[in-house]
């Protein structure tokens, strides 16, 4: 299992800007625990936050990074599983690349007179297909996340989400495809995918030269 202290860090990698709640919640932590992890790793420059309230968000150092990446290369070297890691991502590029289409097919609906024209979601039709699509694709994401998962535990957090946020989207909230301001899909993938480059140490641009 990956270290509280570790996790509470990479939890604020993954999700971007994140309260300690927020960090408990996704990884079952406590979450005075995790504030204390992090105000610890505030006082060493790896994270920041935009005031001093209690309860506003996190953001990760360019500092925080560097040192969260040196201690995930660590434990992947302690277990001896950054191969099997890297092996897995190269199986999760190809469903990286069918996403980004299917989220544009979401958002836009072209019309004779619009190419570009934003999908209003009126069209149920269309939707429900687009839905089916990304229904298959997490589908067949499950086999790289349960394989990420049984070799680092805190990959298991992923799926759920994903499943999650598509079963509302098909009984009728569409926002969980691809909304910010919730778990969508769209934003889970997201950060599941930063979780994989963080682990490997990689960039996005830099992905294709290891796969």
């Amino acid at each position: 299992m990956t270290a509280p202290d570790l996790l509470a860090l990479h939890g604020v990698r993954v999700l971007g800007h994140a309260t300690s709640r927020a960090v408990a919640d996704l990884y079952g932590l406590d979450d005075g625990t995790v504030e204390e992890h992090l105000l610890d790793a505030e006082a060493r420059g790896l994270v920041r936050r935009a005031d001093y309230l209690p309860g506003s968000s996190w953001s990760m150092t360019d500092l925080g990074r560097r040192h969260e990446e040196e201690l995930l290369a660590a434990e992947l070297d302690t277990l001896g599983a950054r191969a099997e890691i890297t092996s897995l991502h190269r199986d999760f590029l190809p469903f990286n690349a069918r996403l980004g289409p299917l989220m544009t097919r979401w958002q836009l609906r072209p019309t004779s007179d619009d190419a570009l024209a934003f999908n209003d979601h009126t069209d149920l039709r269309y939707d429900d297909r687009i839905l089916r699509e990304l229904t298959h694709l997490a589908d067949g994401l499950s086999e790289v996340t349960h394989g990420l998962e049984s070799v680092l535990a805190r990959f298991g957090v992923h799926q759920p989400r994903i499943t999650a946020a598509l079963e509302r989207a098909l009984h009728g909230e569409r926002q969980w495809v691809d909304a910010p301001e919730v778990a969508s899909m769209n934003i889970v993938w997201i950060q599941f995918h930063e979780d994989l480059l963080a682990t490997l140490g990689l960039r996005r641009g830099d992905e294709a030269a290891h796969s």
